[in-house]
């Protein structure tokens, strides 16, 4: 199960330290955050921050090895 928490633009304004909306989201797409722009500014979720970091969470079936199989 992932992280899936909103953040919010005021939630990022924090996280980066840029007051502009256009600066946060400037900001988390030059790193590779996918960013989306809503009526209050820009917003993203914990995991699509985790996904450009490379950091990837592991569902019930990716534990599954060969041997498990055979």
């Amino acid at each position: 199960m992932g992280t899936n928490a909103v953040l919010s633009c005021e939630d990022l304004k924090q996280i980066t330290g840029y007051q502009r909306p256009g600066d946060v989201a400037r900001c988390l797409r030059d790193q590779g955050v996918q960013v989306f722009q809503g009526r209050l500014g820009p917003w993203t979720t914990i995991d699509l921050i985790n996904k450009a970091g490379g950091l990837t969470t592991a569902s019930s079936n990716d534990s599954i090895e060969a041997t498990d199989i055979l």
